[in-house]
């Protein structure tokens, strides 16, 4: 669980939600195609990190989020690009959404989906 502690109050957030929230993000950016892969690890188990197929979020309620995202991307499309754009998305949507810190969001290229002729 992700936890955003005010003076008065705390709110509890799922780990699902955040990754419903970055997913939501990352596939408003044009180019994007999908989330990709599993972004797993062994470190899963030894710190708050939660993973979903293509999402990885780790929670450190003093110093923020830190999001890696694994994407396929649509072909012709400038990768750099879509990747800031997709960066730039996923945490201002954190930020908006959640009101948590984003510490960093990682974009990996997967997979380019070209269209059959």
């Amino acid at each position: 669980m992700a936890t955003v502690h005010n003076p008065n109050d705390t709110v509890t957030i799922a780990p699902t939600v955040l990754h419903t929230i970055v997913r939501m993000a990352a596939l408003s950016v044009d180019g994007v195609e999908r989330t990709s892969g599993s972004a797993g690890g062994v470190d899963r188990w030894f710190r708050r990190v939660f993973t979903e197929e293509g999402i990885r979020i780790e929670v450190d309620e003093d110093a923020g989020v830190r999001v890696d995202v694994y994407l396929v991307v649509k072909a012709r499309r400038n990768l750099y690009e879509t990747s800031r754009r997709v960066q730039a998305e996923v945490a201002m949507t954190i930020e908006e959404y959640a009101g948590m810190k984003v510490r960093g969001v990682n974009v990996h290229i997967e997979d380019i989906l070209f269209e059959k002729a």
